[in-house]
């Protein structure tokens, strides 16, 4: 309906008047900002009488163009036309419980194991030594340890070696079609 429809409150009793002709329990809801008016029918059958003796009538003007929409109501047997949600089975994977299950324990860690002989193996080792820790057959391979000089035993000398300056990346020409 055209917005100048919902102006004037004698409007509203004319536009009313159409459709209490029909069902003399019906409801109206004004949305104004919509243009639109629902109108609630006690019964399926009168609303969709009024839909089609009233669809495209003159009113003030203006055209009304009517629509069908109808309520659904839980069936007799109480089931509902809705989707029911998943069974709960499903919702723990969906989403983790707040709270632990019954009968939950939090597990203390263990104690680390500490292995001194591996340690003591390793603290016996020489930098720029090599050490064959298995050795190789026809079908695997060898393993060899090999000790890298430390730079933290050079401690002796002052460190006023200057830091490196970092170079920065040049940027890419850009293609001649670009540069114009």
């Amino acid at each position: 309906m055209h917005y100048l429809a919902f102006l004037f409150s004698s409007n509203d009793e004319k536009f009313e008047a159409l459709f209490l002709a029909y069902d003399d329990h019906a409801t109206f809801q004004l949305f104004k900002s919509f243009r639109r008016v629902r109108i609630n029918f006690s019964n399926p059958k009168v609303a969709a009488r009024a839909r089609i003796e009233l669809h495209e009538t003159k009113f003030n003007g203006k055209k009304l163009k009517l629509y069908f929409a109808q309520v659904q109501n839980q069936g007799p047997d109480g089931d509902n036309l809705h989707l029911a949600p998943p069974q709960p089975a499903k919702q723990f994977l969906i989403s983790p419980p707040a709270s632990p299950p019954v009968g939950w324990q939090q597990i203390d860690d263990a104690t680390p194991i500490i292995n001194y002989d591996l340690l003591y193996a390793v603290a016996k080792l020489g930098p720029g030594e090599k050490y064959e820790l298995h050795a190789g057959t026809e079908s695997t391979p060898s393993v060899v340890v090999h000790v890298c000089d430390s730079e933290t035993e050079d401690e002796d000398e002052p460190k006023n070696s200057p830091k490196p300056k970092i170079i920065q990346t040049r940027r890419p020409d850009l293609p001649p079609a670009m540069s114009n």
